[in-house]
């Protein structure tokens, strides 16, 4: 679990963002029925799922910048009327490094870090976090009959969990149940009706609260940009964003957005407030909990290094490690060990199913100096058969660790050269692995955009990330005083 930071939470920005609110309670309607207030049923269950949420998003950030994100997100909720007075909402900044937002019943919502670092205003903020208010505003979740109790309390924008990100492919059912353990909770379906009416909602908030109502298109677009920008350095073919998989059409809801606002749509954007408010907050991976750099993952924590094969990705949960590529898919994550690594991985296999799987033998060797032990099965999963791996690790006499993979029959050998890529790295290689983290700075007389992203914490596509990072295009000329985004060390 990462460690919490423990600067001072100081109220930013509220000043600002009283005017606009004018203190009144605001009174509103979802279609032709009003919407229901906060409930004591609904503060218990948020406060019971509260404390879950945060362990499995990579915990609260407790900063200057949270504070202001937390003023910002009690003067968009308020306008909902789920609560007249922004004590009735709990607004949190996760320390998480995927484009995620949510809210769920009891006032308690929710955004990441790495989400804030894409927007670039104040209102952009703001209409993200309507949207998903929005969602409870309108019991979507409630009206959702065929989701569980556990699903039905989120609204989720983002897909962040490791199991959604292997999908229905030929896997199947029992990829999901392997790939499920980087979170458990689960992205509830909107329909599109439902999406588009949050979507309204949300853009409702804006102009109740004095922002700039346009503000839900372009960070709709920013979210869209970003993702096309990952697939392309992923190798990806699949342009769908992980915020839209259970969103529907996210173009015609940037274009519905944008009708919505009209382009005579008046508003405060306060867009140095925010990037002022917002500087310095991390981008990507927390070292704390792992560090992806292409193929590679390095934990300074557990002093560990592997590489993903050629044609794979990496994507850091705060529980896992997910493996994806084009012909089979792989987790590294680990399990109680009692120092007996023929065990565990029976037990790891035992869990992968609702049947208990056994696998065929299990062999013993060593990586790279550490004792390891694996075994296979192959097996039928929804209807197709599957090869399943799981090679294990004893990093300690009371800790293992181990890579599950999953492949079509006979390509199991793919993964051969990540299982033997594992090690131990020093503690100056552990000591070496740093933050990135956003860094607002003012444009200059003489600034290009080739030389201003020249100066991005990356040794590939530094002008495409710099233009999604500040919502840019290749014709946009820097303008000096303006400020703009950096992603440093």
């Amino acid at each position: 679990m990462p460690r919490r930071l423990t600067t001072p939470i100081r109220a930013l920005g509220a000043a600002t963002l009283a005017l606009a609110v004018g203190g009144a309670p605001v009174a509103t309607s979802v279609g032709a029925q009003p919407v229901q207030a906060i409930s004591a049923a609904d503060k218990q269950e948020g406060a019971k799922a509260h404390p879950q949420l945060l362990q499995e998003f990579g915990g609260a950030i407790t900063s200057p910048q949270a504070s202001y994100v937390e003023s910002v997100g009690k003067t968009i909720a308020v306008q909902s009327g789920l609560g007249n007075a922004r004590s009735d909402f709990t607004v949190t900044l996760l320390n998480s490094p995927v484009n995620n937002a949510f809210a769920i019943p009891g006032g308690y919502v929710y955004v990441t870090r790495q989400l804030v670092t894409l927007m670039n205003n104040e209102a952009e903020l703001a209409g993200v976090l309507g949207h998903e208010v929005g969602h409870v505003a309108a019991r979507h979740a409630a009206k959702r009959e065929s989701a569980s109790t556990r699903n039905a309390i989120l609204g989720v924008l983002g897909t962040v969990l490791s199991g959604a990100i292997f999908g229905n492919s030929a896997i199947g059912q029992l990829g999901q149940k392997i790939f499920s353990t980087g979170s458990q909770l689960l992205t509830l379906k909107y329909s599109r009706t439902q999406e588009s009416e949050a979507d309204t909602l949300g853009i409702t908030y804006l102009r109740r609260a004095g922002y700039d109502p346009r503000a839900m298109s372009s960070v709709l677009q920013s979210l869209a940009n970003q993702n096309a920008l990952d697939a392309r350095l992923k190798g990806s073919t699949d342009q769908t964003p992980e915020w839209a998989s259970t969103h529907p059409d996210p173009a015609s809801r940037v274009r519905t957005a944008m009708a919505q606002a009209s382009t005579n749509a008046r508003g405060i954007t306060n867009r140095d407030t925010f990037l002022t408010r917002v500087d310095g907050l991390m981008v990507g991976d927390d070292p704390k909990q792992g560090v992806v750099d292409g193929r590679s993952f390095v934990h300074p924590g557990f002093r560990m290094a592997f590489s993903a094969p050629a044609g794979y990705y990496l994507v850091n949960g705060t529980k896992s490690v997910a493996v994806s590529g084009g012909a089979g898919k792989g987790e590294l994550s680990s399990a109680a060990f009692d120092g007996n690594l023929d065990n565990y991985v029976r037990i790891v296999f035992a869990g992968l199913a609702e049947q208990r799987i056994e696998p065929d033998s299990i062999r013993t060797t060593t990586v790279n100096g550490i004792p390891a032990a694996w075994g296979s099965k192959r097996v039928t999963s929804n209807g197709s058969p599957v090869d399943v791996v799981v090679f294990a690790y004893a990093w300690g006499p009371q800790q293992a660790f181990h890579f599950t993979t999953i492949s079509q029959p006979g390509q199991a050998g793919q993964f051969d050269a990540m299982f033997q890529s594992m090690r131990r790295i020093s503690a100056t290689e552990a000591g070496a692995v740093r933050p990135r983290r956003l860094s607002v700075v003012t444009v200059r007389s003489g600034d290009t955009l080739q030389s201003l992203s020249s100066r991005m914490a990356y040794t590939d596509s530094k002008l495409d990330r710099f233009l999604v990072l500040n919502g840019l295009s290749a014709t946009s000329r820097p303008v000096p005083g303006q400020k703009v985004k950096l992603v440093v060390y």
